[in-house]
């Protein structure tokens, strides 16, 4: 190669945000400015495409706040878990943990609502949560096994299987969306935690 030419640059590797991850289990504990930051990104999640519990977009704050607040306000340390993953000063995404309070079933909890804020997503948020969903899940509420249910077509199965994840079933066309599109609910569990 002459002197005055240089080689071409090789790709910068992308850079993966470190998350900072905090548990919330007492309501009184989720301050206003997190409460709207929770808000504000499943708003955001859901207006961009996301399933994560509102399926017919555009949301605002008359769809959002009430189900929020409701969530918020069941945590609980024994039974109700909140994760929030930060970047920096801004919240990247969140999820929620449940036990079932019944005896028959407390060995297992479910995950609800799992989102990465649109402008953290395909950075690992929500591949971090579930990990440290699991570790609580196991080490912390010495559950045996976790469950969740995903909105099909979306890729969620390969998501959660690439995180040792399995489908034990299907609920068929489940979900209509609209009038040409129905969507099938996927039943997932991971066991052994």
């Amino acid at each position: 190669m002459p002197p005055h030419e240089s080689a071409p640059l090789a790709p910068a590797p992308a850079l993966t945000p470190a998350f900072t991850l905090a548990q919330i289990s007492d309501p009184r504990d989720v301050t206003p400015g997190l409460r709207r930051e929770l808000i504000d990104c499943w708003i955001a999640v859901t207006n961009a495409g996301g399933a994560a519990g509102f399926p017919f977009p555009p949301v605002g704050d008359d769809d959002v706040v009430p189900v929020a607040d409701g969530l918020l306000g069941r945590l609980d340390a024994r039974n109700s878990r909140l994760v929030v993953a930060r970047s920096g000063d801004a919240l990247a995404g969140w999820v929620i943990l449940n036990r079932d309070p019944y005896r028959l079933v407390s060995h297992w909890g479910t995950i609800h609502h799992l989102q990465a804020h649109p402008d953290f997503r395909g950075l690992g948020v929500g591949s971090t949560l579930v990990r440290e969903l699991r570790r609580i899940a196991r080490d912390e509420l010495g559950l045996e096994q976790l469950r969740l249910t995903a909105r099909g077509g979306q890729g969620l199965e390969d998501f959660y299987g690439r995180l040792g994840w399995r489908e034990i079933g299907r609920w068929p066309e489940a979900l209509r969306l609209a009038p040409d599109d129905t969507r099938d609910e996927v039943l997932m569990v991971l066991t052994p935690l």
